[in-house]
């Protein structure tokens, strides 16, 4: 008697997963998403920039005019102009309404710190890799450059090139396009914001340093991985490796040393502007409004409010903001 022997059909189920795949990205997004501070000021920068743009729908008066009414000394918050109509922050010593001041001077700062700190990654990042991953001469070469401009006192020089430049009237050869576009969003005229993109290129001229460094430093250690020897086997230029995949692998510094170089950025923007070589008026800035709020503190004590409170904010909203970056980009974090 021979048993039967029944078989039973292999039945292979598929097994589906409970979620898709995160990117990178969006593992960031969401640990960026959990800091709170970082969050807060986020959103704190976003109001005030776009407070900044929105400048002459928010305020009914131009931002230079004088209000023969109120041209001796400052006036106070709720300040009745000439026509009826109310200074919410008060007036200058000029009579010039604050709200609308401090509102085109923070565009000014704003913007000189995007446009600094976009050329200085952009310069420091570029150096940096080609310096770290070709090695040798031109390592040596870009090295010793970064480690001079370490060494001599950033503020001094930025003082002393500051006051050539701008008080000579030096003018940078842009294309007019250029400086009749900047001239426009600043509601000054085309030498105002020549003298701006002056001090945006001594700035970036003496603050590139650091991103190189950082940049260098990911390019030493990513050139000897695997995938870059791969890379190299399947024909893969250098240019091609380097912004193709030495950059963006070691993008997550440069990020982090953005966003806290656009704080630095305005403290330095302001400390000239202060000081007497940086945005020129009747340009406004938060540095040249403080500057002019001085000589009346003690009888318009809130006059250097006005431009020293957006100033206080923005400054430690992006150095939260970096903060929260530097978290959400550490590998060692759970997701």
């Amino acid at each position: 008697m021979t048993a039967s022997a029944t078989t039973t059909p292999l039945v292979i189920k598929k097994i589906e997963r409970e979620g898709k795949e995160e990117s990178q990205w969006r593992i960031v997004g969401r640990r960026f998403a959990r800091h709170r501070l970082a969050m807060i000021s986020l959103v704190i920068i976003i109001i005030i920039f776009a407070l900044t743009l929105l400048a002459p729908v928010i305020s009914p008066f131009s931002r230079d005019a004088v209000d023969i009414a109120v041209t001796a000394r400052p006036g106070p918050p709720g300040t009745l102009s000439s026509a009826g109509e109310v200074h919410l922050l008060g007036v200058d010593h000029l009579g010039r309404d604050l709200l609308t001041r401090v509102l085109y001077g923070g565009r000014v700062s704003l913007t000189i710190a995007f446009i600094v700190v976009i050329f200085q990654e952009l310069v420091g990042v570029s150096l940096g890799a080609y310096s770290g991953f070709y090695g040798g001469w031109p390592d040596g070469i870009i090295s010793r450059i970064v480690e001079f401009l370490l060494s001599i006192p950033t503020l001094p020089i930025l003082l002393i090139t500051s006051s050539i430049l701008i008080k000579t009237d030096a003018q940078l050869p842009v294309p007019a396009f250029v400086t009749n576009g900047l001239a426009r969003f600043f509601d000054s005229t085309p030498q105002d914001a020549n003298k701006v993109l002056v001090l945006c290129l001594i700035l970036v001229v003496l603050g590139w340093t650091g991103a190189a460094r950082l940049m260098r430093g990911m390019a030493l250690t990513l050139r000897g991985q695997d995938f870059v020897e791969s890379l190299r086997a399947m024909g893969a230029s250098n240019g091609r490796i380097i912004f193709r995949h030495i950059i963006p692998n070691g993008i997550a510094p440069i990020l982090v040393n953005a966003s806290l170089g656009l704080a630095a950025i305005v403290i330095f923007e302001s400390a000239l502007s202060y000081l007497g070589v940086g945005v020129q008026e009747p340009t406004p800035s938060w540095g040249n409004m403080l500057a002019s709020a001085q000589s009346y503190m003690f009888q318009a004590p809130w006059l250097p409010l006005v431009p020293g409170i957006p100033l206080v904010l923005v400054t430690v909203a992006f150095n939260f903001v970096g903060d929260g970056l530097r978290d959400a980009l550490d590998p060692r974090l759970k997701r």
